[in-house]
């Protein structure tokens, strides 16, 4: 049951290069033959720009070598529905009517909302009809172009490597033939092509070269700090210290004369109005100054006189947050997303069982993206420009149109490569202190970049979490019963309030992923979630709930297995029995992962996050009183591979993100003060310290399921659980160190 809106057509025709010709809202060709696929999600390095063409070109019968990549308008055929629908409560074993019903109508309230949103491992999911069915629209079309040229039957007619074939040996190259399919084909939609069955693929599920390797090998790829408008000038920032602080004063006439300088503006009412209480942007108060190069707006902002006035969120620190955790999970029930049985784990153990109790807790987490928070904007005679590196186009729009004053209409916005994103460039704070800016400078483009200070001292951050377990274990170590309350704030309550300016109401799914929606058919099991509402600003990081979900769920699974006596694999294969294609992953990482060589161990966890089953086996050694990770075996079954060689990029780079969290990444607060500022004291993993990643895809004919995030959460789980085979202690705690 799919919703009605058509995602063929655009509202308004596509914007076309020269003699090309629009068979759709997906696909233009031109004269030569070339194919432009317009591709509506942002490239962050996750290969979007090459998965999502591949599923055109299979359709159309092109090689991946005839298409490039454009840029989509703003329009509601790109909207992400998948990711709306996705973010709904219920487990995913559920197909009862209520669950179906709610994301049938998630669907229609995705499609008519148009939000254009690259995130939650959702592009390839999101695009796989509609993209295909682009492809095999243009197709029909153009077979039915060539039937009526040569008076032939389109049943006579086939396609391949973009050509037109008939029976008799004619045939008639796409370019030629793209004006009259349009004509002759204008009528056909969706329902009147059959797609290929994947056994007749030929592109997609094989390793095809990234379509902007060249670009980024070469220096040519542009990204949002590569933006050069003539005329541009620059801006930086001087930003309030502490998390809540306003402008009390400040003296721009002390930096006016330093060189370069032509412009001061604050800034700090551009996000009024978009941020409840508790839930404003770390960026919202601050100062800029404009000069002609970037180093004199940064040498002039650090020089401005600031006089900041402290906030409620001056008295905010992480122990402070996590003891407010604490007493809520005290004194709250919380919201139970998953329950079954009968018998209450909090109540007398059965005869004969026993009660095993943890408790685990993860801090705060940086995006530390390497391109820095930038954003390039022009304000001039009523019309806004915009050159950004962002997730969601259609929320900077609307964040652009708000700012400065005009319709929505008059935005444009150019959306460049991400130097990485992992959720930071959800936000549009960059955008509305762009537009802010240069609404004040009468039509003069200026490009706003953040430093790294700023960028670390003042992100929306991964959430702090804590988490209590309780499990009843039989005389055998079998699970009777297991019971799970963890309390954090809620990403989705700060972030729909923070950018669309409505209220976060209900359950936020992203606080419980990964702890409510596990494979493990437990008899009796409940799972909660209390909200605490947070000053600290929040946001989604990459894998978001299930970054630090996994970490307790199965840190507690292999303390339940150790403690009833059981293999911590042996225990997870009894528990997949009903689950047959994560018991294969589980098999297939411990079974390539082998036995470690002396003096290392291996810890395994397995998670499911954005459809995908993940399972790692990681080899470790305590060296020094050091955790070092040697090794990852990760086997991923995400459905039908689109293209192995990015399913494989992407779980290295999963693995190599979550081990720098699991391993370092904190954010500490103290008196509303972040106190990491740059890589120093908030360090990523090193080449050295990098371990060899070995990924096995498992083969599937299913529907594509997400790849970017998955291979984040096993990680720290993984390593937690390989430290205590060598030492016998338990980190219950991220990072993970040794006391």
């Amino acid at each position: 049951m799919q919703p009605p809106r058509q995602r063929l057509h655009p509202s308004r025709p596509l914007e076309l290069a020269g003699d090309e010709v629009a068979l759709n809202g997906w696909v233009a060709l031109a004269p030569d033959g070339a194919v432009s696929v317009v591709v509506p999600r942002s490239e962050m390095g996750q290969g979007v720009h090459t998965a999502l063409p591949m599923l055109v070109a299979e359709e159309l019968d092109v090689g991946l070598d005839a298409v490039r990549v454009v840029a989509p308008p703003i329009d509601k055929i790109y909207a992400n529905v998948t990711v709306l629908r996705e973010n709904l409560p219920f487990h995913p074993d559920d197909a009862g009517r209520t669950a179906q019903g709610a994301r049938w109508l998630m669907e229609k309230v995705g499609r008519e909302l148009g939000i254009m949103f690259t995130g939650g491992s959702s592009s390839v999911r999101d695009a796989w009809l509609p993209m295909r069915e682009a492809g095999a629209v243009a197709r029909a079309m153009l077979v039915r172009a060539a039937a009526d040229a040569w008076q032939a039957r389109v049943e006579d007619c086939r396609t391949e490597d973009g050509f037109v074939i008939h029976l008799d040996g004619r045939s008639a190259g796409y370019g030629a033939l793209a004006a009259l399919a349009a004509r002759a084909g204008a009528g056909l939609t969706a329902k009147d092509v059959r797609l290929k069955p994947p056994s007749a693929f030929r592109l997609i599920g094989q390793p095809q070269p990234r379509l902007d390797s060249r670009a980024k090998a070469d220096g040519s790829a542009r990204f949002g700090i590569d933006a050069r408008p003539a005329g541009m000038v620059y801006a930086a920032l001087a930003m309030a210290p502490a998390i809540g602080a306003t402008v009390a004063a400040f003296d721009a006439d002390a930096v006016r004369r330093m060189p370069g300088v032509l412009a001061v503006v604050d800034v700090s009412s551009a996000l009024v109005g978009r941020s409840g209480a508790g839930a404003a942007a770390a960026a919202a108060a601050g100062i800029a100054v404009v000069a002609s190069t970037w180093w004199q707006a940064r040498q002039a902002a650090q020089a401005l006189p600031v006089t900041w006035q402290p906030g409620a969120g001056a008295a905010v620190s992480s122990a402070a947050v996590m003891a407010g955790l604490a007493r809520a999970l005290d004194d709250k029930q919380g919201h139970v997303y998953h329950e079954t049985g009968t018998q209450a784990v909090a109540g007398a153990a059965p005869h004969g069982a026993r009660t095993l109790r943890a408790e685990y807790r993860a801090p705060f987490l940086a995006h530390a993206a390497l391109e820095p928070v930038n954003c390039t904007a022009q304000v001039m005679r009523g019309k806004v420009r915009l050159w950004a590196s962002t997730q969601v186009p259609s929320i900077a729009l609307d964040c652009a149109a708000r700012v400065a004053g005009v319709a929505r209409e008059d935005v444009e916005i150019e959306v460049m490569l991400l130097g990485g994103g992992f959720g930071r460039r959800l936000e549009v704070d960059m955008v509305a202190q762009a537009v802010a800016i240069a609404k004040a400078l009468g039509g003069q483009p200026v490009q706003l970049i953040w430093t790294r200070e700023q960028d670390m001292m003042h992100d929306v951050y991964r959430p702090a979490a804590l988490a209590r377990f309780t499990a009843q274990l039989g005389a055998d170590g079998a699970i009777l019963a297991w019971d799970s309350k963890s309390a954090s704030g809620a990403i989705g309550h700060q972030y729909v309030e923070r950018s669309l300016g409505l209220p976060g109401l209900g359950p936020d799914k992203t606080t419980a992923e990964g702890a409510y929606d596990h494979q493990y058919p437990i008899p009796n099991q409940r799972v909660a979630h209390v909200t605490v509402d947070s000053q600290v600003p929040i946001g989604y990081w990459r894998s978001v709930g299930h970054s630090h979900n996994a970490f307790f769920k199965e840190s507690f699974l292999d303390e339940v297995a150790h403690a009833g006596g059981h293999d911590p694999v042996a225990l997870r294969r009894t528990l997949l029995a009903r689950h047959p294609r994560a018991l294969a992953v589980l098999d297939a990482a411990v079974g390539a992962a082998g036995q470690p060589p002396p003096g290392r161990a291996h810890g395994v966890a397995l998670h499911r996050s954005f459809g995908s089953t993940v399972a790692q086996v990681a080899e470790v050694s305590v060296e020094d009183g050091e955790i070092r990770v040697h090794r990852v075996v990760c086997a991923i079954d995400c459905g039908l591979a689109v293209n192995p060689n990015i399913v494989a990029q992407q779980v290295e780079s999963g693995v190599v993100f979550g081990l720098s969290a699991a391993l370092a990444g904190e954010i500490t607060i103290e008196e509303g003060t972040v106190q990491q500022s740059n890589f120093g004291d908030y360090p990523l993993l090193r080449i050295a310290q990098a371990p060899q990643v070995e990924t096995i895809v498992m083969a599937s004919r299913a529907h594509p399921e997400g790849v970017g995030e998955p291979a984040v959460p096993p990680v720290a789980p993984a390593v937690a659980a390989a430290v205590f085979k060598l030492t016998g202690q338990r980190l219950r705690s991220l990072p993970l160190r040794l006391g």
